[in-house]
Protein backbone atom coordinates (compact mmCIF):
# COMPACT_ATOMS: atom_id res chain seq x y z
CA UNK A 1 0.00 0.00 0.00
CA UNK A 2 0.89 3.41 -0.95
CA UNK A 3 1.82 5.85 1.74
CA UNK A 4 -0.95 7.87 -0.05
CA UNK A 5 -3.56 5.73 0.42
CA UNK A 6 -2.31 4.20 3.74
CA UNK A 7 -5.34 5.46 6.42
CA UNK A 8 -3.72 7.47 9.67
CA UNK A 9 -3.83 5.93 12.70
CA UNK A 10 -6.81 6.04 14.91
CA UNK A 11 -7.40 8.86 16.88
CA UNK A 12 -10.20 8.61 19.41
CA UNK A 13 -12.54 11.92 18.94
CA UNK A 14 -12.37 13.94 21.91
CA UNK A 15 -15.61 13.74 24.12
CA UNK A 16 -17.05 17.12 23.87
CA UNK A 17 -20.03 16.67 26.00
CA UNK A 18 -18.16 15.21 28.90
CA UNK A 19 -15.96 18.50 28.83
CA UNK A 20 -18.62 20.57 28.56
CA UNK A 21 -20.25 19.25 31.31
CA UNK A 22 -17.48 19.32 33.29
CA UNK A 23 -17.22 22.92 32.37
CA UNK A 24 -19.21 25.77 33.69
CA UNK A 25 -22.27 27.24 31.34
CA UNK A 26 -20.46 30.07 29.77
CA UNK A 27 -21.10 33.09 31.96
CA UNK A 28 -21.27 31.48 34.89
CA UNK A 29 -18.47 30.84 37.61
CA UNK A 30 -17.60 27.83 39.32
CA UNK A 31 -19.81 27.29 42.66
CA UNK A 32 -18.18 28.21 45.77
CA UNK A 33 -16.57 26.04 48.03
CA UNK A 34 -17.74 26.93 51.50
CA UNK A 35 -14.82 26.93 54.21
CA UNK A 36 -14.16 24.19 56.92
CA UNK A 37 -16.14 24.40 59.67
CA UNK A 38 -19.44 25.75 57.88
CA UNK A 39 -23.05 24.90 58.81
CA UNK A 40 -24.43 24.22 55.53
CA UNK A 41 -28.05 25.32 55.87
CA UNK A 42 -30.81 24.97 53.35
CA UNK A 43 -34.52 24.43 53.07
CA UNK A 44 -37.28 27.01 53.94
CA UNK A 45 -37.66 26.14 57.61
CA UNK A 46 -34.11 25.07 58.41
CA UNK A 47 -32.87 28.54 57.14
CA UNK A 48 -35.96 30.31 58.84
CA UNK A 49 -35.14 29.05 61.91
CA UNK A 50 -31.61 29.80 61.56
CA UNK A 51 -32.33 33.40 60.61
CA UNK A 52 -34.56 33.37 63.94
CA UNK A 53 -31.65 31.71 66.08
CA UNK A 54 -29.85 34.81 67.90
CA UNK A 55 -27.05 32.41 68.44
CA UNK A 56 -26.47 31.35 64.70
CA UNK A 57 -24.31 33.55 62.86
CA UNK A 58 -25.22 33.85 58.85
CA UNK A 59 -22.16 34.13 56.60
CA UNK A 60 -23.86 34.24 53.51
CA UNK A 61 -27.19 33.77 52.76
CA UNK A 62 -28.56 32.63 49.12
CA UNK A 63 -32.22 33.07 47.68
CA UNK A 64 -33.78 32.99 45.03
CA UNK A 65 -36.18 36.36 43.88
CA UNK A 66 -39.03 34.35 44.55
CA UNK A 67 -37.68 33.12 48.02
CA UNK A 68 -36.40 36.70 48.49
CA UNK A 69 -39.96 37.98 48.18
CA UNK A 70 -41.75 36.12 50.77
CA UNK A 71 -38.79 36.25 53.15
CA UNK A 72 -40.02 39.94 53.07
CA UNK A 73 -43.22 39.42 52.93
CA UNK A 74 -43.30 37.22 56.55
CA UNK A 75 -41.47 39.60 57.91
CA UNK A 76 -38.48 37.48 58.75
CA UNK A 77 -35.56 39.71 60.11
CA UNK A 78 -32.57 38.99 57.55
CA UNK A 79 -29.01 38.85 59.71
CA UNK A 80 -27.31 39.83 56.01
CA UNK A 81 -28.03 40.52 52.66
CA UNK A 82 -29.23 37.92 50.49
CA UNK A 83 -27.33 37.50 47.06
CA UNK A 84 -30.10 36.49 44.80
CA UNK A 85 -29.43 33.59 42.22
CA UNK A 86 -30.91 31.68 39.90
CA UNK A 87 -32.65 28.10 41.29
CA UNK A 88 -29.68 26.14 39.33
CA UNK A 89 -27.46 28.24 41.63
CA UNK A 90 -28.41 27.15 44.56
CA UNK A 91 -28.83 22.96 43.04
CA UNK A 92 -24.90 23.20 41.97
CA UNK A 93 -23.80 24.07 45.24
CA UNK A 94 -25.78 21.27 47.36
CA UNK A 95 -26.68 18.74 43.85
CA UNK A 96 -29.81 17.61 42.05
CA UNK A 97 -31.83 16.19 44.64
CA UNK A 98 -31.74 18.59 47.17
CA UNK A 99 -34.98 20.39 48.21
CA UNK A 100 -33.71 23.87 48.84
CA UNK A 101 -36.96 26.00 48.42
CA UNK A 102 -34.75 28.80 46.96
CA UNK A 103 -32.75 28.91 50.27
CA UNK A 104 -29.01 28.13 51.07
CA UNK A 105 -27.21 29.81 53.96
CA UNK A 106 -23.37 28.93 55.21
CA UNK A 107 -23.24 29.96 58.85
CA UNK A 108 -20.91 29.62 61.70
CA UNK A 109 -21.85 25.96 63.54
CA UNK A 110 -23.82 26.55 66.89
CA UNK A 111 -21.48 26.18 70.34
CA UNK A 112 -22.35 23.17 72.35
CA UNK A 113 -22.91 23.29 75.98
CA UNK A 114 -20.88 20.39 78.05
CA UNK A 115 -22.51 17.62 79.49
CA UNK A 116 -22.23 19.24 83.46
CA UNK A 117 -24.18 21.92 81.71
CA UNK A 118 -27.19 20.55 80.93
CA UNK A 119 -30.27 20.94 83.12
CA UNK A 120 -30.58 17.83 85.51
CA UNK A 121 -34.15 17.40 84.56
CA UNK A 122 -36.86 16.66 81.82
CA UNK A 123 -35.35 14.28 79.04
CA UNK A 124 -32.45 14.25 77.43
CA UNK A 125 -32.05 11.55 74.06
CA UNK A 126 -28.70 9.72 73.66
CA UNK A 127 -27.50 8.42 70.85
CA UNK A 128 -25.51 5.02 70.48
CA UNK A 129 -23.47 5.19 67.15
CA UNK A 130 -26.50 6.21 64.68
CA UNK A 131 -24.84 7.35 61.57
CA UNK A 132 -27.52 8.29 58.80
CA UNK A 133 -27.97 12.22 58.89
CA UNK A 134 -31.37 11.52 58.12
CA UNK A 135 -32.55 9.42 60.83
CA UNK A 136 -30.58 12.18 63.20
CA UNK A 137 -32.22 14.71 61.89
CA UNK A 138 -35.87 13.71 61.96
CA UNK A 139 -34.79 12.32 65.91
CA UNK A 140 -33.82 16.17 66.32
CA UNK A 141 -37.32 16.88 64.98
CA UNK A 142 -39.18 14.87 67.41
CA UNK A 143 -36.70 16.10 70.22
CA UNK A 144 -37.84 19.79 69.24
CA UNK A 145 -41.46 18.14 69.14
CA UNK A 146 -41.72 16.52 72.84
CA UNK A 147 -39.33 19.47 74.50
CA UNK A 148 -36.34 17.60 75.11
CA UNK A 149 -33.34 18.95 76.58
CA UNK A 150 -30.34 18.29 74.50
CA UNK A 151 -29.08 15.47 71.93
CA UNK A 152 -26.10 13.86 73.04
CA UNK A 153 -23.77 12.00 70.83
CA UNK A 154 -20.50 10.83 70.13
CA UNK A 155 -17.93 13.08 68.77
CA UNK A 156 -16.99 9.66 66.26
CA UNK A 157 -19.39 7.78 64.53
CA UNK A 158 -22.17 10.50 64.17
CA UNK A 159 -22.93 12.85 61.58
CA UNK A 160 -22.08 16.79 61.16
CA UNK A 161 -25.07 19.09 62.22
CA UNK A 162 -24.62 20.16 58.60
CA UNK A 163 -26.42 20.08 54.72
CA UNK A 164 -29.25 17.27 54.80
CA UNK A 165 -29.04 16.20 58.40
CA UNK A 166 -29.99 19.89 58.95
CA UNK A 167 -32.38 19.96 56.27
CA UNK A 168 -34.21 16.32 57.91
CA UNK A 169 -34.47 17.92 61.15
CA UNK A 170 -36.49 20.92 59.56
CA UNK A 171 -35.19 23.94 61.82
CA UNK A 172 -35.03 21.49 65.23
CA UNK A 173 -31.12 22.47 65.10
CA UNK A 174 -31.88 25.58 66.51
CA UNK A 175 -34.01 24.37 68.78
CA UNK A 176 -32.11 21.33 70.67
CA UNK A 177 -28.80 21.68 71.88
CA UNK A 178 -26.21 18.84 70.64
CA UNK A 179 -23.59 17.54 72.96
CA UNK A 180 -20.86 15.33 72.16
CA UNK A 181 -18.81 13.10 74.26
CA UNK A 182 -16.01 11.14 73.34
CA UNK A 183 -16.81 8.21 75.27
CA UNK A 184 -20.04 7.17 75.98
CA UNK A 185 -20.02 4.81 78.69
CA UNK A 186 -18.40 7.84 80.79
CA UNK A 187 -20.70 10.08 79.74
CA UNK A 188 -23.80 7.93 80.48
CA UNK A 189 -22.06 7.91 84.28
CA UNK A 190 -21.59 11.35 84.21
CA UNK A 191 -25.79 11.27 83.78
CA UNK A 192 -25.91 9.05 86.49
CA UNK A 193 -24.12 11.14 88.94
CA UNK A 194 -26.30 13.90 88.28
CA UNK A 195 -29.23 12.15 88.84
CA UNK A 196 -30.53 10.98 85.66
CA UNK A 197 -32.25 7.63 84.91
CA UNK A 198 -30.65 5.70 81.80
CA UNK A 199 -33.25 3.72 79.99
CA UNK A 200 -32.00 1.91 76.39
CA UNK A 201 -34.34 1.10 74.11
CA UNK A 202 -33.73 -2.30 73.09
CA UNK A 203 -35.55 -4.96 71.35
CA UNK A 204 -34.61 -7.42 74.22
CA UNK A 205 -35.69 -5.05 77.00
CA UNK A 206 -36.93 -6.91 80.46
CA UNK A 207 -40.13 -4.70 79.53
CA UNK A 208 -42.20 -2.95 77.66
CA UNK A 209 -41.54 1.35 77.78
CA UNK A 210 -45.09 1.87 78.76
CA UNK A 211 -44.98 -0.72 81.67
CA UNK A 212 -41.18 0.26 82.86
CA UNK A 213 -40.90 2.66 86.21
CA UNK A 214 -39.99 6.04 84.90
CA UNK A 215 -38.45 9.33 86.52
CA UNK A 216 -36.91 13.17 85.84
CA UNK A 217 -34.51 13.57 85.25
CA UNK A 218 -34.77 10.54 82.13
CA UNK A 219 -32.11 9.74 79.38
CA UNK A 220 -33.55 7.66 76.48
CA UNK A 221 -30.64 6.04 74.76
CA UNK A 222 -31.13 4.97 71.37
CA UNK A 223 -28.84 2.46 69.36
CA UNK A 224 -28.21 1.95 65.56
CA UNK A 225 -30.53 -0.17 63.15
CA UNK A 226 -29.45 -3.38 62.77
CA UNK A 227 -26.92 -3.17 65.47
CA UNK A 228 -28.85 -1.58 68.50
CA UNK A 229 -27.11 -0.84 71.43
CA UNK A 230 -23.42 -1.87 71.71
CA UNK A 231 -22.94 -4.18 74.97
CA UNK A 232 -21.30 -1.59 76.79
CA UNK A 233 -23.84 0.62 76.45
CA UNK A 234 -26.28 -1.86 77.41
CA UNK A 235 -24.90 -2.24 80.56
CA UNK A 236 -24.29 0.94 81.51
CA UNK A 237 -27.91 1.76 81.09
CA UNK A 238 -29.77 1.44 84.66
CA UNK A 239 -32.57 -0.82 82.54
CA UNK A 240 -33.37 -1.70 79.31
CA UNK A 241 -36.75 -1.54 77.74
CA UNK A 242 -38.63 -2.23 74.64
CA UNK A 243 -41.54 -1.00 72.85
CA UNK A 244 -44.44 -3.40 72.40
CA UNK A 245 -45.98 -3.25 68.80
CA UNK A 246 -49.61 -4.61 68.15
CA UNK A 247 -49.12 -4.75 64.28
CA UNK A 248 -47.56 -7.81 62.13
CA UNK A 249 -44.23 -5.66 61.95
CA UNK A 250 -43.10 -5.37 65.35
CA UNK A 251 -39.84 -3.14 64.50
CA UNK A 252 -39.72 0.70 63.73
CA UNK A 253 -37.03 2.87 62.20
CA UNK A 254 -35.00 4.35 64.48
CA UNK A 255 -36.24 7.87 64.27
CA UNK A 256 -39.80 6.73 64.67
CA UNK A 257 -39.35 4.35 67.63
CA UNK A 258 -37.51 7.78 68.58
CA UNK A 259 -40.64 9.47 68.51
CA UNK A 260 -42.88 6.97 69.97
CA UNK A 261 -40.76 6.17 72.97
CA UNK A 262 -40.41 10.14 73.55
CA UNK A 263 -44.71 10.15 73.13
CA UNK A 264 -44.42 7.17 76.20
CA UNK A 265 -41.90 8.39 78.43
CA UNK A 266 -43.80 12.19 78.48
CA UNK A 267 -46.42 10.76 78.97
CA UNK A 268 -45.96 8.81 81.62
CA UNK A 269 -44.00 11.62 83.49
CA UNK A 270 -46.64 14.15 83.15
CA UNK A 271 -49.34 11.56 84.59
CA UNK A 272 -46.70 11.23 87.56
CA UNK A 273 -46.74 14.68 88.13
Amino acid sequence: MSERNRKPPYRKKPDFKRDRRDRPPPGRRPARVAEPDTAILYGWHTVEAALANPDRRIRVLYATENAAKRLAADGIALKVTPQIVRPDEIARRLGPDAVHNGLLAEADPLDAPDLSELPAEGIVLVLDQITDPHNVGAILRSAAAFGVNALITTARHSPEATGVLAKSASGALEYVPLVTVQNLARGLNALRERGFLLVGLDSEGAADLADTTLRAPLALVLGAEGKGLRQLTRETCDVTARLDLPGAIKSLNVSNAAALALYVATTRLKARG
